[in-house]
């Protein structure tokens, strides 16, 4: 599986970005797709992960009720709809796809390069 992040960019505070990640390859059904992110000077994080058809979803508490995962198997890409964006989001995002149910980086097999999310106060 390759996956190939995109959609980040400068927002100011309170707006609005959406991720997409797009999965090459097959087996793609066969994993749970989840997004990190790392600030300068911080460790990875857990964003958010969705299950392989979609129906269960999983947030950091510091995300819940302002980020959305979800994802479209038919065309292999999972979204990270961000809302009421505050200065604390900004960092690089990462999508990654794992075999299991998990919020450690370390569980997840593949990887996207990354894109940018900045925030302005």
């Amino acid at each position: 599986v390759q996956l190939q992040a995109s959609g980040g960019g400068l927002v100011q505070a309170g707006g609005s970005l959406r991720l997409s990640c797009a999965a090459s390859g097959n087996m793609y059904n066969r994993y749970r797709m989840g997004w990190f992110r790392q600030a300068p000077g911080k460790e990875r994080e857990f964003v958010a992960i969705v299950s392989r058809h979609g129906t269960s979803t999983r947030y950091t508490d510091s995300v819940k009720g302002r980020f959305t995962i979800s994802r479209d198997n038919a065309k292999n890409t999972v979204y990270l709809q961000m809302n009421s964006l505050k200065p604390e989001d900004a960092a690089v995002y990462y999508c990654a796809a794992s075999r299991l149910w998990s919020s450690v980086s370390d569980e997840f097999d593949y990887w996207g390069q990354g894109t940018q999310v900045t925030v302005s106060s």
